[in-house]
């Protein structure tokens, strides 16, 4: 396993949870503004500056939690991070479905914000549940014991 990505030790740094919290406040004021282009049809000067600020929180926030420790993207918070994107860039291919695409968005957002750990840390390629790449191998090394065992 690529230790950059999948550190033997979660990556902390001071005040990661608080810089954390401010990003995902901003974020949630850029996606809110940006519900005027999305639901509401109005000017770009009007919701723009929002988006942005949306688009730089989201991609600072991902950036965080990848450094930390990549298993990230394998667990179902990540990729309930990835489908809001492949929704995101769907809204952008088909403008159409910009309202039904923004609250899929949003009803997946509340729901991996707000599920418990047992589903946000699940590995749905492996069926483990692991808050972190220390204890997927951890998991693995039991499981590999287990087997030779038999």
């Amino acid at each position: 396993m690529n230790t950059w990505l999948f550190p033997l030790e979660k990556r902390e740094f001071a005040a990661k949870r608080h810089l954390l919290i401010g990003l995902r406040s901003l974020h949630l004021t850029g996606v809110a503004g940006y519900a005027g282009f999305l639901v509401f049809d109005l000017p770009s000067d009007q919701w723009l500056y929002l988006a942005l600020l949306g688009l730089i929180s989201g991609l600072l926030m991902f950036c965080i939690e990848l450094w930390s420790d990549g298993i990230f993207l394998l667990q179902m918070r990540g990729l309930g991070v990835l489908l809001k994107l492949v929704i995101f860039a769907l809204i952008l291919i088909y403008p159409a479905w910009r309202f039904e695409g923004f609250f899929s968005i949003v009803l997946l957002a509340g729901y991996f914000s707000h599920c418990p750990a047992k589903v946000r840390y699940y590995l749905p390629f492996s069926r483990v549940n692991a808050s972190s790449s220390a204890k997927l191998r951890e998991l693995q090394r039991v499981r590999a014991a287990a087997i030779t065992e038999r």
